[in-house]
């Protein structure tokens, strides 16, 4: 009986890893892929010998920052670190004062405002891009960067609730003590919750920053000038027969989020899992 359930945990264990094994291949396939072409001499997709490119070289990345005549990729690149650090700074900002307002402060509209960012947030956003258009152009925002970030810092405090949670953990008791002692709200803000709430702040900023960073419906929608394209809606402008260009552009533009990820995931991990806990 004993062995019996050792092979049946055995089995189990081997169907497990090679299901595991075949998800993860199936993740990886695209990413060798859209590597090797960004490497591929020719430059376009319909000299690859089936999956691979028929010859290799460099010059693409050369390319991509010395040719910018028509293709600026280094502008395009500024621009989107720009919106992508802008909206995570404001969004970030917002988001956390809504978080802890809604965490820490009873008041007679609390719920409601609750229940109705939760029904607003079951809806794809892209469903209010045209008055999001209308609103844009009677401002007078179109192809202006500070206009995008505008709008990207505006929709993240929709998505408070697991900054809310992790409010929830802090005790309240520190708060009432700290009153005794003489502290005001903004104080108690600033110099107690702020420093406890360090992982879910970066947490916030580092999805805020990653939103921004690869988002392309809104920046096609509002950015009509070259000059002002992001990398998302730049390097879909390139002809076909720039594929290897574009394979380049698009695999450096995950190494900033890459490093952000490997340098800053434990606190990004103990911000989820401590925001989850209440909500």
């Amino acid at each position: 009986m004993r062995r019996r359930h050792n092979a049946v945990k055995i089995i189990d264990a081997i169907v497990t890893y090679a299901i595991l094994i075949f998800v993860g291949c199936l993740f990886f396939l695209p990413c060798l892929w859209i590597v090797l072409a960004s490497f591929s001499k020719s430059g376009s997709i319909y000299s690859f010998e089936g999956f691979f490119p028929k010859s290799y070289s460099i010059e693409t990345f050369q390319k991509l920052f010395t040719d910018v005549a028509m293709y600026d990729y280094p502008r395009w690149f500024t621009n989107t670190l720009t919106v992508a650090v802008g909206s995570a700074v404001l969004g970030t900002f917002l988001t956390i004062l809504t978080a802890y307002v809604m965490s820490r402060y009873e008041f007679r509209a609390r719920k409601p405002i609750m229940k109705i960012t939760m029904v607003l947030g079951m809806f794809p956003s892209f469903m209010g891009m045209t008055a999001v258009y209308i609103l844009m152009t009677q401002f007078n925002m179109i192809n202006k960067l500070w206009g995008l970030i505008l709008i990207y810092s505006a929709g993240a405090p929709m998505g408070y609730l697991t900054q809310k949670g992790f409010f929830d953990t802090i005790p309240k008791a520190i708060d009432e003590a700290a009153k005794i002692d003489g502290a005001t709200n903004a104080q108690i803000f600033w110099k107690i919750n702020l420093p406890i709430a360090r992982p879910i702040i970066v947490y916030t900023a580092l999805t805020s920053f990653t939103w921004a960073w690869s988002d392309f419906i809104l920046p096609k929608l509002l950015l009509k000038e070259k000059g002002l394209y992001t990398v998302a809606v730049g390097l879909m402008s390139l002809d076909e027969t720039e594929f290897a260009r574009f394979a380049a552009g698009s695999v450096f533009i995950a190494v900033p989020i890459i490093i952000l990820y490997l340098v800053l995931i434990k606190n990004m991990v103990s911000g989820i899992s401590e925001g989850a806990v209440k909500g």
